[in-house]
C-alpha cells in the first residue's frame, strides 16, 4: 500500500508516528484529552468574560476574542485525530480528511501572527494617537480588520499551498502523527520546483508581514514611551507584555519546527521529533488565555466578577 500510481488511488495516508504504544494509549489519550479540553474551556471563559462585561466592549479586548477563536479554531485541527489515532490500529486517514486538516492547521498560522498583527497596531494608537482612538478604532472598522485577517490567512494558504491538492503520490506513509503538509508534499511522484516557491510565499505572507507590521507598531509605541511618564511607561508594558510574550512564543515555536525537519531530522529522537513541530499547537492555545486574563487588570477583574459574583 506504500506505492501508489497515483492521486486517484491514494485513498488514504498512514500516520507512521505513532507506532506501538500498547497500553500506554490510555495515558496518552487521557493527556491529550485533558489539555484539549483545558484549552478549550479557557479560552471560551475568556471569551465569554468579555463578551458579558460591558467594560470590555473596546477594540482590543474584541481581537482578543479573534485570537482565542484561532486558538481553539487551531486545537480541533489537531487533537480530536490525535484522540481518534490512540485506539487505532492502522493509523490511516483519508485524504480528503489529511488535506482538511492540513489546510486548517496552515490556516491557522497566518491567522495567529495577522490578529497579534492587528492587536499590536490597536496598542499603537491608543499609545501613540490617544485622542483619535475612538475615531480610528472604530466597531467597524475593528470587524473589517478580523474580517480582513481570516480572508488573508485563507488567500495565504490558497496561494501557496493549492498544488497539493492536485498532486500525484507515490507513496502514503507520514511520518508525524498529523498531516504536515510538508511531509504530503515529500509522498508526491515528483515534487513540484513550485514547492519551494511555496515555502518561501507561505513566509512572506504569513510570517514576514505579519511580523513586520508587529515591529513597527513596537519600535514607535517605545519610541514615544521613551518620552512619557513613568506611570504611562507602565500601562504601556502591562497592556504589551501578553503579546510581546505571545509573539515571541510563535519564534520559538517556528524555530523547533523547521529545526526538525530541515536540520537535524537524524540526530534527534523519534519522540522529539514527533513533539517538536507540534510546539506551537501544544502551548500557544494555552498561553494566550493565561497570559490575557492575569496580566490585564480589566480581565483579571472582570474574572472575579464573573467567578464570584454570587458568593
Amino acid at each position: 500500500m506504500e506505492k501508489m500510481g497515483n492521486s486517484s488511488e491514494t485513498v488514504s495516508f498512514v500516520l507512521a508516528a505513532y507506532g506501538n504504544i500498547g497500553e500506554l494509549k490510555y495515558l496518552y489519550f487521557i493527556i491529550i484529552l485533558i489539555w484539549y479540553l483545558s484549552i478549550c474551556v479557557a479560552n471560551t471563559v475568556l471569551i465569554v468574560v468579555i463578551r458579558v462585561d460591558r467594560r470590555l466592549h473596546e477594540p482590543m479586548y474584541m481581537l482578543l476574542c479573534n485570537l482565542c477563536v484561532n486558538e481553539i479554531n487551531a486545537s480541533t485541527s489537531l487533537y480530536p485525530l490525535l484522540l481518534s489515532q490512540m485506539f487505532s490500529d492502522s493509523h490511516e486517514v483519508t485524504v480528503p480528511w489529511c488535506f482538511l486538516q492540513m489546510c486548517c492547521m496552515v490556516t491557522c498560522a497566518p491567522a495567529e501572527f495577522c490578529s497579534l498583527a492587528a492587536m499590536a497596531y490597536d496598542r499603537y494608537i491608543s499609545i501613540c494617537h490617544p485622542f483619535n482612538y475612538n475615531v480610528i478604532m472604530k466597531t467597524e472598522r475593528v470587524f473589517l480588520m478580523i474580517m480582513f485577517v481570516w480572508l488573508y490567512s485563507f488567500l495565504s494558504f490558497i496561494f501557496s499551498y493549492s498544488f497539493i491538492f492536485s498532486l500525484k503520490f507515490c507513496g502514503n506513509i507520514i511520518h508525524n502523527a498529523y498531516c504536515d503538509h510538508q511531509l504530503i508534499i515529500r509522498l508526491s511522484c515528483s515534487v513540484p520546483i513550485q514547492s519551494f516557491i511555496s515555502n518561501i510565499s507561505f513566509l512572506l505572507l504569513s510570517v514576514f508581514i505579519p511580523f513586520s507590521l508587529i515591529l513597527v507598531s513596537y519600535l514607535k509605541i517605545l519610541r514615544v514611551c521613551r518620552k512619557t511618564s513613568t506611570e504611562n511607561k507602565q500601562k504601556a508594558v502591562t497592556t504589551c507584555t501578553p503579546q510581546i510574550v505571545s509573539v515571541s512564543n510563535l519564534f520559538v515555536g517556528c524555530t523547533f519546527y523547521f529545526i526538525d525537519f530541515t536540520f537535524v531530522v537524524s540526530r534527534v529522537p523519534n519522540e522529539v521529533r514527533i513533539i517538536l513541530p507540534m510546539y506551537v499547537l501544544i502551548f500557544q492555545p494555552m498561553l494566550t488565555p493565561f497570559m490575557y486574563g492575569f496580566n490585564l487588570p480589566k480581565i483579571r477583574q472582570s474574572y472575579q466578577r464573573f467567578l464570584f459574583k454570587r458568593q
